[in-house]
């Protein structure tokens, strides 16, 4: 098989090889395929048994560890199990540096591919473990998650490009001026990024919030690097760009911590004084009724066009608002009980008509 071979090549690649030479580029393969398929098989096994112990721990060391095999790439193996054999051959200064950095520049993607696995799983565990106590850390984790791949991945390439004997140094500073022209080609794009960097440092909301940004309202459910996604109380999606959404008057519900109510209330101007006096009374004890609640003031604020006008104050102890129409609607109740008792009539839109007999016109006149 070797003369076979032999006459082959010189045959018709005229190229002289000895015997020795094909034994030893046979070899080469061999090890080469043999190496590959072991370290297909140590990787396959490993992640199949430490994936069925991950299930039984609480412990994450060993589903991080399975995640980076899950990862490990088949052409990576490929490349180190070539260059695992090319040591049994005899290789040009050239070629053997060509092995090397091959060998090098795969581990490095290789090495890149296992930090940006490790990164994500790092950022998903955190966004489980912390959705519930810091939505605010949560809605941090895109922008961070990003930012975090995009340094690796440039850190990965310029290693790269220095072992393949590019000048970095000469990159570097033509992507410094490249990177002016392209800010300003992109500036937009990048006021939003920076818009959303200071909604991730300072917090004016966070994912699960009720906002009302002019005319709009709804929860938030996303905050990108480019745009904030809210749902709306009618169902649609709302997309605001961050840039805008920062620039305008936010109010924000979901960090109210209690909510303050004014109840304005008229009744009729023939209601006798001493009934007056007791509406304020009346107020507080329909408000102090109630649980979650915190009286302020009630007191007879105005004479109105057709009612006599009174104001109360109070505060519900928390930012659900069914839970403020609960209270609402159950000191209403209380209010027309009490009123229907007293027998003080709630004013409503009402107009008298004074009608005056004059003196009777002579009939001379």
């Amino acid at each position: 098989m070797i003369d076979w071979i032999t006459s082959f090549f010189s045959q018709y690649l005229h190229l002289e090889l000895t015997a020795k030479a094909i034994e030893l580029w046979l070899l080469a393969a061999a090890i080469s395929v043999t190496v590959f398929f072991i370290a297909k098989l140590v990787v396959s096994v490993l992640w199949r048994r430490l994936d069925r112990l991950a299930e039984r721990t609480s412990t994450q060391i060993d589903d991080a560890i399975v995640c980076l095999l899950k990862r490990t790439k088949w052409w990576a193996l490929a490349v180190v199990a070539l260059a695992a054999g090319s040591q049994v051959v005899e290789l040009s200064e050239r070629a053997r540096g060509l092995v090397h950095t091959t060998l090098v520049v795969t581990l490095l993607l290789q090495l890149g591919v296992w930090a940006s696995a490790l990164l994500r799983f790092t950022l998903e565990h955190y966004r489980q473990r912390k959705i519930k106590q810091d939505p605010g850390s949560v809605t941090a984790l895109n922008a961070i998650g990003l930012l975090a791949s995009s340094m690796l991945w440039m850190g990965v390439l310029l290693l790269a490009l220095d072992n393949l004997g590019f000048n970095i140094t000469a990159l570097i500073a033509g992507l410094g001026v490249g990177g002016v022209a392209v800010a300003l080609a992109v500036q937009n794009i990048l006021g939003d990024l920076f818009a959303s960097l200071s909604i991730l440092i300072d917090k004016p909301f966070v994912v699960g919030d009720f906002l009302i940004v002019d005319n709009y309202m709804g929860s938030v459910e996303h905050v990108g690097l480019k745009t904030t996604r809210v749902r709306s109380l009618s169902g649609e999606q709302l997309v605001f760009s961050n840039s805008d959404l920062l620039k305008s008057r936010l109010q924000n519900f979901g960090r109210m911590y209690e909510r303050r109510v004014v109840m304005q209330i008229g009744v009729t101007y023939d209601t006798p004084r001493e009934k007056l006096k007791q509406i304020p009374g009346v107020l507080k004890a329909a408000i102090e009724a109630q649980k979650h609640t915190r009286f302020d003031r009630s007191h007879f604020a105005k004479y109105g066009d057709f009612s006599l006008n009174f104001e109360t104050v109070y505060y519900v102890l928390g930012p659900d608002y069914n839970l403020y129409m609960d209270i609402q609607q159950a000191i209403n109740l209380y209010i027309h009980e009490q009123f229907e008792q007293a027998g003080i009539e709630f004013a409503y839109p009402t107009q008298t008509l004074i009608l005056r007999r004059g003196q009777p016109v002579e009939a001379g006149a």
